[in-house]
């Protein structure tokens, strides 16, 4: 005779995983290769999830970082490519331009909505500042979208407390990337403010709806549990924020996972009640994976915990929407 199973309570964060844009740019790239056939090429991951990713790249998709790593005959033959959902630098598309390139932007339409917002700023000679992290695509992308010198980029409180505007500069503003941790980022705008209490800021918060979300969510679920897992990828901004808002937030402990083989990993005795949430780029599949497999050594009993419900959807590009 077996022991029983010890018992364990999940919490199921909600809303979790897939956002709007991230299934629109995922929906993108599929459309291409039912069309067109492979392959299809994608500067950058698509998404940052190596599960998607990995999907795509069986069904004909190819990831590159540059565009000067598609082949010639590839180009004149009419392969597309398309633009990440984590948006480019407008030398992107000039370059796929120059070079006669098949191009599908498949940004997000709420980076692309910072993105006009630091061109507008800059048309009324606003210096900007941009709230976000040094080196992630968003990030470089948004700050590609202006001439340089243009944006400084502010990571942190302490940052906030020290960056100085050039000595040209006319009028200030304010963007972030639309991925940061909600409490965070607040703090920051507080300290830039105070300091420049005539700095502009967007009319609509840019961080967007379904980081705001997943962060709310992860709130409601993180005094309640001794462990919270996050299922998403290691440069996943969004995923990444999760787990230190479940840390700030009440859990003794949370841990950033990409599928069920992590459990292995995870120390998970003693742990009686465990919250799971997913990034925005992380697909329900592997929820499901990671819930079969935590059945597979406890008795659990799922409870969701709903903070919000979300029906956004983003159309195609015109030129696949027919």
């Amino acid at each position: 005779m077996t022991d029983a199973k010890p018992p364990l309570t999940v919490l199921l964060a909600g809303p979790r995983g897939f956002c709007a844009g991230v299934d629109r740019a995922i929906k993108i790239v599929e459309e291409l290769l039912r069309r067109h056939g492979p392959p299809v090429y994608v500067r950058h991951e698509i998404v940052h999830n190596r599960f998607v990713v990995e999907s795509l790249a069986a069904k004909g998709a190819v990831f590159v970082e540059e565009l000067d790593e598609i082949p010639e005959e590839d180009v004149r033959a009419g392969a597309p490519v398309v633009f990440s959902a984590h948006g480019v630098p407008k030398s992107v598309p000039e370059a796929a331009r120059a070079r006669g390139m098949v191009q599908v932007d498949a940004t997000c339409p709420l980076v692309t909505k910072v993105h006009r917002e630091a061109e507008k700023h800059f048309a009324k000679r606003r210096h900007l500042f941009l709230i976000g992290h040094a080196g992630h695509p968003e990030v470089v992308g948004t700050m590609g979208q202006l001439p340089p010198g243009a944006v400084t980029l502010v990571e942190d409180v302490a940052d906030a407390r020290r960056v100085a505007p050039p000595p040209e500069a006319e009028a200030l503003a304010y963007i972030t990337q639309t991925t940061l941790s909600v409490d965070d980022t607040a703090e920051i705008i507080a300290v830039l403010r105070e300091r420049f209490p005539d700095i502009e800021g967007p009319r609509r918060e840019d961080i967007c709806y379904a980081t705001t979300n997943r962060q709310a969510a992860v709130k409601a679920v993180a005094p309640r549990a001794d462990l919270v897992l996050v299922i998403g990828a290691p440069n996943s901004s969004n995923s990444q924020r999760l787990v230190e808002v479940a840390l700030k937030t009440g859990a003794p402990a949370a841990r950033l996972i990409q599928r069920a083989a992590d459990l292995a990993a995870v120390p998970l005795d003693g742990v009686a009640t465990l919250g799971l949430t997913a990034g925005a780029s992380a697909p329900e599949v592997l929820v499901e994976e990671v819930i079969a497999a935590l059945r597979e050594r406890f008795a659990v009993s799922l409870e969701e915990v709903v903070v919000a419900e979300e029906d956004v959807t983003f159309r195609l590009p015109a030129a696949l929407a027919v």
